[in-house]
């Protein structure tokens, strides 16, 4: 059975919504790259990472998710933000420091906070916030879970693991999402993680599976089976995606070969999910992505910066 057709034959994501996947793809991508020029110009405060080429993880994941689920992110969490049903000008105006932003302009980039979606820029900081997150939806007995979203470059901190034994042992409905685009920053993976990720997970008690695929089919797949074991079972499990970064860490800090880079482009998981959807719609669909891009940074550009004055007054509030 191709994945297509196990896609359709599984409930969940209606007819396998091909159009509505590349959608949520497309946004990301032509968004992540409306920032980097944006930055360029000089418009964007703090610096910005990109998921470029790591899209099929984002809406593979948030496609099995439901509303009242929490998505805990990271310092590379566009994507993640915007597969979660973020507000796109919401982001665009964050980015840009004003006052219509995600966090009022105070965030940035990295902070981000609304809803049930939550990313700092602490890189592994947020698995024990995660860890306790699950905790809680535990204890409320209402059925959600919590996905979070960390690096292989995460897995040098200590306080993952200890997460992750703490995860095990209290059974917290939690699916930590590794996405292992083979670098920490510059560090390549095999300077940087010595033995097996999934066996790491797996040390603990936590079942783990691997994927080696840019494919945002595969992806929904696997994620949805195991968000369904996790609400039956309330037990953590992770699920550890092989991908690549085809932009630069941040903005053009790139020491990677070139030729490495340029080999990967092959795998784009827009290219290769795009051939499912009719020339005409897929061209319509692009088309309208990038006109919500465009309006979502010209909004913000023209939008307030915060009132400083009032910033720090709430500030004096809070320690008293």
């Amino acid at each position: 059975m191709d994945v297509l057709t196990e896609c359709r034959s599984r409930a969940g994501l209606a007819e396998c919504d091909n159009s509505g996947l590349l959608r949520q793809m497309l946004r990301i991508r032509l968004f992540e790259q409306k920032a980097l020029a944006e930055f360029s110009r000089g418009l964007l405060f703090g610096t910005t990472h990109t998921c470029i080429g790591q899209e099929a993880d984002a809406a593979g994941v948030a496609s099995a998710l439901q509303p009242s689920d929490l998505v805990v992110s990271n310092h590379r969490g566009h994507g993640h933000y915007l597969a979660a049903g973020g507000d796109m000008r919401e982001l665009a105006a964050e980015l840009m420091g004003k006052a219509t932003g995600v966090c009022g302009g105070w965030g940035g980039s990295q902070h981000l906070q609304t809803g049930g979606f939550y990313s700092n820029g602490v890189l592994g900081g947020m698995v024990p916030c995660a860890a306790g997150m699950a905790a809680a939806e535990k204890a409320k007995r209402q059925g959600n879970i919590v996905v979070l979203f960390i690096g292989d470059g995460a897995l040098g901190e200590g306080v993952v693991y200890e997460s992750i034994n703490i995860a095990s042992l209290w059974r917290l409905p939690l699916l930590f999402v590794v996405e292992n685009n083979q670098y920490a920053q510059t560090t390549p993976l095999r300077l940087g993680v010595a033995g097996s990720i999934q066996a790491r997970f797996e040390a603990f008690g936590v079942a783990a599976q691997e994927l080696k695929t840019t494919d945002v089919l595969e992806i929904y797949l696997a994620a949805q089976a195991i968000v369904d074991q996790i609400r039956s079972t309330m037990r953590p499990r992770a699920l550890i995606l092989e991908t690549y970064r085809l932009a630069a860490h941040s903005k053009g800090d790139d020491t990677r070969d070139p030729a490495e880079v340029e080999h990967h482009w092959q795998f784009d998981p827009i290219v290769l999910h795009g051939y499912r959807v009719p020339e005409r719609e897929r061209d319509n669909i692009r088309v309208q992505c990038a006109q919500e891009v465009e309006s979502a940074f010209l909004e913000a550009e023209h939008a307030p910066f915060p009132d400083v004055a009032e910033a720090g007054r709430n500030s004096l509030r809070g320690l008293r």
